[in-house]
């Protein structure tokens, strides 16, 4: 099988930069209906594994489209494959869910959806991250591919993922038979729109680009009693509080400056009334990271504060903090260094160096590396980034140092044409140039 260097090669060889104009100028064609469906998509969002409707859409689109679809692969996940002769197999995954946020936008197509999650918590539902803009484009690449079958030849495999904002639907579809019911990838590509690139411009990061992301529970106990006699206690919350306090010297004194650590505290319950001290209080954190061994020493790091604070309070050894980390926890996205590189000169050469830009790592997290994980010594990945930010509003926001509602925000709106037009051409030139034609 040709190596993507000789894969990209070849193209540079035998393709003129109007097959990229035409592409593009499909896309632009396309655009407006393309709205029709994002509009439908952004009013109609679904909680994670509850992606009936979207899921339903996407094999629909990609059956009529020409594929063999097959639908409910890992709870509501779509897998959709187009054979075209001999060749590698590239996978290109868009993600569905929406988030359990009430839409504030204002938009004419705003969601006023509601639905109880899995965890059984009510509340309002929107695309506040731009899983419409993914699936929107993602439809637009099942046609285009399917439309220009003479200019590539291998298996394309599409699929639309569940739950990716609980970090589970990826592990859901591999589980059940992502690469054994369906042909395996050599390629695994997929974008996510960014809050921090201007609309359509196209950002590449080798390595790790998403973080592991882990939810810890940290219960720390003491020996309550009445709020006017704290000498009879031992008073949870002065010490849960001064473990918060000794946390923050987990990343600033013991991590590398050069290794990326975040440990937040998110969530502090404790007590219920004035003059009571409690026995216990609950503390909940979410730690990132970046590789396997720097995640460890940061679990072991907050532990050993936690113990070691209980103990200098005085607090005896069968009351010692409990701590729990949740598991699964979402491992870090790994973008394939010299296969992103190679894509992100590819897109350069047909979309224009202006429009793609090489950024970096978040602390995010993103389930698309479960995609490598499952084999990373045969397949490679890369995501992209997609600019969803108008640039005007960037150069406002920078001129008065003012911050813009991120991703996650109830008023996050993107410019979501470009973000279609611009996710939906780069992956469509980067699947036809890893299956070039003979």
């Amino acid at each position: 099988m040709k190596s993507l260097l000789a894969a990209v090669s070849a193209l540079a060889l035998t393709a003129s930069p109007a097959q990229a104009d035409a592409i593009s100028d499909t896309i632009a064609r396309d655009l407006p209906g393309l709205m029709e469906i994002y509009r439908d998509f952004h009013a109609n969002p679904e909680l994670s594994f509850q992606e009936v409707r979207s899921s339903a859409r996407l094999a629909a689109e990609s059956r009529k489209a020409g594929f063999e679809v097959t639908e409910k692969v890992g709870k509501t996940g779509v897998v959709a494959v187009l054979r075209n002769g001999a060749g590698p197999v590239v996978l290109i995954r868009a993600d569905m869910d929406g988030l359990p946020v009430i839409e504030q936008t204002g938009l004419p197509y705003a969601s006023k959806a509601r639905g109880t999650s899995t965890a059984g918590v009510e509340s309002g539902i929107m695309h506040a991250c731009g899983h419409d803009t993914h699936m929107t484009a993602w439809i637009e690449v099942a046609r285009v591919m399917a439309a220009n079958r003479k200019e590539w030849s291998g298996t394309l495999v599409m699929i639309g993922q569940p739950a990716e904002e609980v970090g589970l639907g990826a592990r859901a579809m591999l589980a059940d038979g992502l690469y054994t019911r369906f042909p395996k990838p050599d390629y695994a590509i997929a974008f996510h729109d960014s809050g921090d690139l201007a609309g359509g411009v196209i950002g590449t990061v080798p390595g790790y680009s998403f973080a592991n992301v882990d939810s810890v529970d940290l219960t720390v106990r003491g020996i309550g009693g009445h709020g006017a006699y704290p000498q009879t206690t031992k008073d949870p919350i002065v010490l849960a509080s001064a473990i918060v306090t000794r946390l923050q010297t987990l990343v600033s004194r013991e991590m590398s400056p050069f290794e990326p650590s975040v440990v937040t505290v998110g969530s502090f319950h404790a007590g219920a009334k004035h003059n009571i001290i409690p026995d216990e209080a609950q503390l909940q954190l979410t730690v990132r990271s970046y590789g396997d061994a720097h995640r460890q020493r940061l679990l072991d790091g907050i532990s050993r504060i936690a113990k070691g604070e209980a103990m200098a309070a005085g607090m005896p050894e069968e009351r010692m903090p409990v701590m729990h980390v949740r598991e699964p926890h979402t491992r870090a996205t790994w973008n394939t260094p010299d296969f992103t590189r190679k894509i992100n000169a590819l897109l350069k050469q047909r979309l224009g160096a202006d429009k793609v830009v090489e950024t970096t790592p978040t602390m995010a997290g993103e389930d698309f590396g479960e995609f490598g994980l499952a084999d990373s010594a045969n397949i490679q990945t890369t995501i992209l980034w997609v600019g969803a930010r108008r640039a005007q509003d960037l150069e406002n926001a920078r001129i008065a140092g003012a911050a813009l509602p991120s991703l996650h925000s109830p008023f996050f709106a993107p410019e979501a044409d470009k973000v279609i037009a611009a996710g939906a051409n780069a992956l469509v030139v980067s699947a036809i140039a890893l299956m070039p034609k003979g």
